[in-house]
Order: C-alpha cells, then sequence, then structure tokens
C-alpha cells in the first residue's frame, strides 16, 4: 500500500499536470505602443505614462527612453531595472543641478521643503491639503495666539511609485499560472469602441451625483428629481442614453450602464447583496423586524452595516491642467477628498457612494459579504456538494470540506491568483492608458496643444454630439469653486474628465482591470458552490432619497443566486468606471479572465478530494460548465 507521503505527491503532481496541460496562449496588444508616432518616434499617446515625466505643454510623456526604461523593468521583473526608472517631475531651473527626491527617503539627496513646491505646477502641489496640527477637539475654536488649540500648516506633496509592477513574473503552486490566461488587445484610439467607451466615462462623470432608481426603467422614467443643482451639463439619464445611441452604441436603454451577464439587467440597479443584510445568530433577525431591509451582515456575534462613507456630492478633481498635469507626474494627492457628516455613512444612493466603496473595499469585500449573507440566509448549496441530506444518512456535515469555512476561505484564495495574472496583462502585455490621460488626449487637442490624427479621430467622432460641450460647460462652473480653484487655468476651457478620486486612476495600467478580474473569479466560486438556480424572492431593496434607509420593491420576476452574484461582479467592476478610472472594455475582458482562474483552480482542488462530487458552474457568456 502506498504511503501518505506517496499519495499525496502523486496528488500534487496530478494538479501540476493538469495546470501544464492547459495551452499556452499567445498574449496579443492592439500595437499602438509602436504605431502611434511624432516625427518618427513612439509618442505613447495611447499608452499609460503616469508616474513618468511629462511635458507640459503637451501632457505627453517627456522622453521616449523614459518609457524605455520603465518597460525594460517590467520586462526584467528586476527590482533594480525598476529602480533606474525616472519617477516623477523633470527638473527645472536649479533643481537641475542636483537630484529630485519627492519623497526624501534617498540617500545623499539634497530635496528641500521648498524645491517640493517647485517641482509641482497646481496649487494642490505645491501646498499640500490644509490640516490642523495639532487637530482641534470638539468644540475647540482655532487661536493662532495658543498652539495647543491647533495651527494651519501645509504638507509637501510626494510622489506615488507605481504599484506591483513585477507580480506577472511571480509564480503559484495553484491554479493556472499567471502567464497562462489572456485578454484579447485592447480597442484602438481610433476605434468606433472605444469612441464609445469614452463617451460614457464622461457621461458617468456627469451623472455622479444622480439617484441609482434613475436606472431602473429608462427610457420613460423621472431622473430630473434627482440631479443636483450642481450639473451644470444639464445631463439626464435619457440626455445620456440619447447620446449614445447617436454614438451607436448598443448598451443603452434598460443596459445603460449595466453589465453583460444573466440577470444584469433585472431588478434595481445595484446587487442586493449591496445593500440586504442577512440573519443573525440562531438564524434571528439582527434586532429588526425585517432582516434583509436592515442591512446588516452577521460576521458573528459582530454586524457589519453595508452603509458607506458619505463623499461630498459636486467635488470634481484633476479639471485643471495643473491637477492633471502633476498627477500625471506621480503627485500622491490620495486622501485629499472630503465627506459630509449628516449622514456620516449611508446607503450606496448615487455612483459616487458606489465610487467610494470601490475606492477602499479589501477587494474581495464584496463576495465575502455575499458569502455570509447567502449562508447566513440558509442558501443551499449546488445539488451537486455532498453532506447535504439529514444528519441521519450522511452522518457527517460540511465545515472544514463542502462547509462555510470551505467557500469562505475560497472566495480569497482566488483573488491574489487574480491580482498576478492580471498585472502581467496590464503591465507586460497592454499598457493601456487610463480615462484621464485619454480625457487629458483630448482635451490637448481641442485646445491646439497637440494635433495627432489618432486623437482626432476619436475628438472628430464625440463631437458628433455636444457631449463635450457639455463637460465644457460642467468643468467651467464646477472649477471656479472646486477644489483647485487656485490653479492659474481655472477659468480656461477644460475638457479633461471630473474624477471621483484626487489622486485620479491607481499607478498601474488600465487593461485589465483588477476589480473586475478578482469580481469574476470570485463570483465563479460563489456561482460554483451555491444554488445558482435558487430564487431570492419578489421583494429587492434600494436606497431611499436620503440613503439612510432601504425602501422595498416587489418585482415581477424574482431574482436569482447568479443574477444578484453577477450584477454584483458587474456594480464593483463597472463601479470604477464610475469613478472615472476604467473603461467597460476593462471591466467586460477582465471578468471573462477571472472566470477561467477560477475554473482552473477548483478543477485542480477537486483532485484532492475522496468524495464523489460535481459543481455546476454557469458562465458569463452562457452555458453551464461541470467540474
Amino acid at each position: 500500500m502506498k504511503s501518505r507521503a506517496q499519495r499525496s505527491n502523486e496528488t500534487r503532481v496530478a494538479a501540476t499536470d493538469l495546470a501544464a496541460s492547459r495551452p499556452l496562449p499567445t498574449h496579443t496588444s492592439n500595437g499602438e505602443e509602436v504605431t502611434c508616432r511624432i516625427d518618427g518616434k513612439p509618442s505613447h499617446s495611447a499608452n499609460f505614462t503616469k508616474g513618468l515625466p511629462h511635458n507640459y505643454e503637451t501632457g505627453l510623456a517627456l522622453n521616449t527612453i523614459d518609457y524605455e526604461l520603465f518597460v525594460k523593468g517590467i520586462d526584467s521583473g528586476d527590482p533594480e531595472d525598476f529602480a533606474k526608472t525616472p519617477l516623477g517631475p523633470a527638473a527645472r531651473g536649479k533643481l537641475e543641478k542636483k537630484p529630485i527626491c519627492p519623497t526624501r527617503t534617498l540617500i545623499g539627496c539634497e530635496t528641500t521643503a521648498d524645491d517640493l513646491k517647485n517641482i509641482w505646477k497646481s496649487d494642490l502641489g505645491k501646498n499640500g491639503p490644509e490640516v490642523i496640527d495639532p487637530p482641534l477637539c470638539e468644540g475647540d475654536e482655532l487661536n493662532p495666539a495658543d498652539p495647543t488649540k491647533g495651527i494651519f500648516k501645509y504638507e509637501a506633496t510626494k510622489v506615488r511609485a507605481w504599484e506591483s509592477a513585477g507580480a506577472g513574473h511571480l509564480f503559484d503552486l495553484e491554479g493556472p499560472d499567471a502567464q497562462s490566461v489572456t485578454m484579447p488587445p485592447a480597442p484602438r484610439l481610433e476605434s468606433p469602441e472605444l469612441t464609445i467607451e469614452m463617451a460614457e466615462v464622461y457621461l458617468q462623470a456627469l451623472l455622479r451625483d444622480t439617484h441609482l432608481s434613475n436606472l431602473n426603467n429608462i427610457p420613460g422614467g423621472d431622473s430630473t428629481q434627482a440631479i443636483p443643482s450642481c450639473n451644470d451639463s444639464h445631463v439626464t439619464v435619457e440626455v445620456a442614453d440619447e447620446i449614445l445611441l447617436a454614438l451607436g452604441s448598443k448598451r443603452t436603454g434598460i443596459g445603460l450602464f449595466r453589465g453583460l451577464t444573466k440577470g444584469d439587467l433585472e431588478g434595481p440597479y445595484l446587487s442586493q447583496f449591496l445593500l440586504a443584510g442577512n440573519k443573525g445568530i440562531n438564524g434571528k433577525p439582527n434586532g429588526r423586524d425585517r432582516f434583509p431591509g436592515t442591512g446588516e451582515i452577521s460576521y458573528g456575534a459582530l454586524k457589519v452595516s453595508q452603509k458607506v462613507k458619505t463623499a461630498k456630492p459636486c467635488i470634481d478633481y484633476l479639471t485643471t491642467w495643473e491637477s492633471w498635469f502633476d498627477v500625471q507626474n506621480g503627485a500622491d494627492f490620495r486622501g485629499y477628498e472630503t465627506y459630509i457628516s449628516d449622514p456620516d455613512y449611508r446607503f450606496i444612493t448615487t455612483p459616487r457612494d458606489l465610487a467610494t466603496y470601490v475606492h477602499y473595499d479589501a477587494l474581495y469585500q464584496a463576495y465575502l459579504n455575499a458569502c455570509l449573507i447567502l449562508i447566513g440566509n440558509e442558501v443551499p448549496f449546488d445539488p451537486g456538494i455532498p453532506y447535504q441530506r439529514d444528519d441521519r444518512y450522511d452522518k457527517q456535515q460540511g465545515f472544514a470540506h463542502f462547509g462555510s469555512p470551505h467557500i469562505l476561505s475560497l472566495v480569497c484564495e482566488v483573488a491574489t491568483r487574480a491580482l498576478k495574472a492580471v498585472r502581467f496583462q496590464k503591465f507586460n502585455i497592454h499598457r493601456r492608458l487610463r480615462p484621464e490621460a485619454l480625457a487629458g488626449r483630448i482635451h490637448a487637442q481641442m485646445t491646439g496643444k497637440i494635433n495627432l490624427p489618432e486623437i482626432a479621430v476619436l475628438v472628430d467622432r464625440l463631437q458628433e454630439t455636444d457631449l463635450l460641450d457639455r463637460v465644457k460647460a460642467h468643468n467651467a462652473a464646477r472649477n471656479p469653486v472646486g477644489p483647485h480653484q487656485g490653479d492659474s487655468s481655472v477659468g480656461d476651457e477644460s475638457y479633461l474628465l471630473p474624477m471621483a478620486y484626487p489622486e485620479g486612476s491607481p499607478m498601474h495600467p488600465s487593461y485589465g482591470a483588477g476589480h473586475a478580474t478578482v469580481a469574476g473569479a470570485c463570483v465563479t466560486v460563489l456561482k460554483a458552490f451555491f444554488d445558482h438556480g435558487h430564487s431570492l424572492g419578489t421583494t429587492a431593496y434600494e436606497a431611499d432619497s436620503t440613503g439612510e434607509k432601504l425602501t422595498a420593491l416587489n418585482l415581477a420576476v424574482p431574482l436569482t443566486v447568479e443574477g444578484e452574484l453577477n450584477k454584483l461582479a458587474a456594480n464593483i467592476s463597472i463601479g470604477r468606471d464610475w469613478a472615472g478610472v476604467h473603461y467597460y472594455s476593462d471591466y467586460k475582458e477582465s471578468l471573462l479572465m477571472g472566470e477561467k482562474i477560477a475554473i482552473g483552480i477548483l478543477e485542480e482542488q477537486k483532485l484532492c478530494f475522496p468524495e464523489q462530487f460535481h459543481l455546476d458552474v454557469p458562465l458569463f457568456e452562457g452555458g453551464t460548465l461541470r467540474i
């Protein structure tokens, strides 16, 4: 008889052989890194250059050699190569004679506080956020004569580094290798698809403070009552629908800003897993009459509310050239956003609330919550999973395997594999520029800073509607009273994308999307373990007009586990579009890649069990895979 060690080794070898048997894909980019040129040299107008030194006049990367060093570090995965990549603004004036160290951490760096102010162009970059030090206690008044009561001061802005640029080179002991899954080339700048995607992101920015209920039934719904007074572009949901229709989009009507999978078009815009709660200890409601309607999730003996921090409405970022330029040079404006105290927290009510959620979530947080809701509300597992009969028959219950701890840990387990795979696509293959950067190209083209044919095609298509005029009107009204009112270009025409985050996008390329890849992986394992066809009933919830309570809705067709999980993946992924940091295709293709990663992990894990069982996994593009 074989020893335990021998059988363990054989199982591990079988999993390795299974992983090795998967065909290796060919990774293909859209070629714009080479084809987009100025005076015969690559312009990188379609590529991610955030963090590299930029040309203030054009907004493009300052030197081709900087980009080549960036790519060299990515390709080698050697930290020493990456450390040689220029990061932050280019030296100017007296700073050309000494190194610029925006973080003041390099040995021998002579950068002073005054030097740090001089490397930035924007008021926020030069001065940093206004803070009170020491903090005031409640009820205290600022007294400049008494420092113990607090004084205003400013902190110098630092530079952000790129995030996990070498993660695609890492190996894993489970699931598909980070380089064994892939994505198709991203849409090119001159493609009609990219025009529609950029129009969507612009429109989402202009609708960021409307109530999400207005996306439930269109056209024909009244969306004007929830539009705040700061909507100077006068864009309603119906107007957005008309603009996208004029540009040839098929994602209009009830599908506006929604996902592409089964269940995405059913019921309210938000998945119930982002609003509703579950039963408490011993199956009792969480101290309330209706446990789903409380929006509280039991974490063991604790309970966690689904309410999110309330960001101040009508505040946009990076809508002046100086602020946009500083952020492209890596200015670290993280944490500069503002919140309101009444209400301090509320249910996700507007796209801005959703953008706040996906700004600070723990990445797999929404799916862990969904898993706890499904478990707490006693949703059955997939019929193919053992130990679901009466204890008199099975004589054991699922726990460490085929039970709650198994699926709860698996939701987290797939996330890190998804991140490594998408980092390889982001950095090593596609290096796609973020929407904020593309808006900078559009702005530069519209204002005569650049004249690039690939941008001209995009601008011409967008000008078939009045969208850019609406963006200009919105920025013109908001800039004089917004966070960048101290910038010299505050009164100039601006076609820049209004961003939800002061720092703009993360420090990694746009395609694929980390949130969407994790969404695809986590939702796939949840659909595999739970009975995905199970009905969740015809009662759904959405935030009321204030966001402080949930309102019950009666639906004609019941929601299902599969549909609401698919919608959850779309909400989290497209929530990043609402913030201005991703395009729709980032969501679409990343979701599918995440699904492949989860399936690979499930296939390999199945080899570890003596039980005969199967998992039926409904796929995002239709059909069911049996593992």
